[in-house]
């Protein structure tokens, strides 16, 4: 039998055509709306950029092995976000040769301290409060609860600070003195006992100090009462040059009275002294930072 098909009809054509082209379209239109997205879902789909990592705080200072740790921040209503927190230790040690009517063996909390601080804005303060233990190579060793009740109190160092500009600030209050490498609380140092160079150098003062950076300098000047003596007749500054890993330092201090009394560990009495300090930071795993410091001294 044979197959016979007529001629086709220009209607069903253009009908079939049409059909196939609003097929193609709407095809087309489903795929283009499941991949557009509006301003709002592109920003809920793009991943979030992680918040920067906390770091560790540059004060207290802290030099050896040990690192602070990141602080707490909480939200102290007027005062702005506050920076929290603390160090707690503990040490035991023995002596040979030691001074008569003191222990061979001695154990004491060496650090309970709380650390409360607003780093912006330009209005500022520190207040570090707490018990501590200092001990220092040729001194008797003195029991915790003396050495907060004989030497600074329980707050030892607290201050305002004001930072009228971005490179200029002025402190005031119980202060770090800017004499010598050593710091005065033991988690602040690799070697606990310092050395006797640190027994002539004041720790803590009362005053005021101006501080002022340009470029590469920072430069220091206090009025405060030396070695915590409640007579403020003693001058003292600090000039810093930082280049990369070189740090040099250039610290003096000196009074214009007679210091009498001051409080201890302190068995000798300063009234001038002059440091130079050059410091390498260490650079890679393995590096270790070297600092000279060759004081000069002249004592009452």
């Amino acid at each position: 039998m044979r197959m016979f098909s007529g001629p086709r009809s220009p209607g069903r054509s253009f009908g079939c055509a049409l059909l196939l082209g609003l097929t193609i379209w709407w095809m087309t239109l489903i795929a283009a709306t499941g991949q557009a997205q509006t301003p709002d879902q592109q920003n809920a789909a793009a991943p979030a950029t992680p918040p920067p990592a906390p770091a560790a705080l540059p004060t207290p200072s802290i030099t050896g092995p040990l690192q602070g740790l990141p602080p707490a921040i909480f939200d102290a209503g007027p005062f702005g976000k506050v920076a929290v927190n603390g160090f707690l230790s503990g040490m035991g040690l023995w002596q040979g040769n030691h001074i008569p009517g003191d222990d061979s063996t001695q154990a004491a909390l060496s650090n309970g301290q709380v650390v409360l601080q607003r780093t912006d804005g330009w209005f500022q303060f520190y207040l570090q409060a707490g018990a501590y233990n200092i001990p220092v190579l040729g001194v008797s060793f003195l029991a915790t609860d003396k050495t907060v009740t004989d030497l600074y109190g329980p707050l030892p160092v607290g201050f305002l600070k004001l930072a009228p500009g971005k490179n200029t600030s002025i402190m005031i209050g119980a202060l770090p003195t800017l004499m010598g490498a050593e710091s005065t609380f033991t988690f602040q140092n690799m070697n606990i006992e310092r050395g006797l160079l640190w027994n002539q150098e004041n720790a803590i003062a009362r005053g005021i100090q101006v501080n002022q950076t340009m470029g590469k300098f920072t430069a220091s000047l206090s009025w405060n009462d030396g070695f915590y003596s409640n007579r403020y007749n003693w001058l003292s500054g600090a000039l810093t040059y930082a280049n990369g890993p070189i740090a040099w330092r250039s610290r003096g201090w000196a009074t214009w009275g007679r210091q009498l009394f001051g409080r201890p560990p302190h068995p000798c009495k300063t009234t001038a002294a002059y440091t130079p300090l050059s410091t390498r930071t260490p650079r890679g795993p393995g590096s270790s930072s070297r600092t000279f410091n060759s004081p000069m001294c002249r004592l009452t």
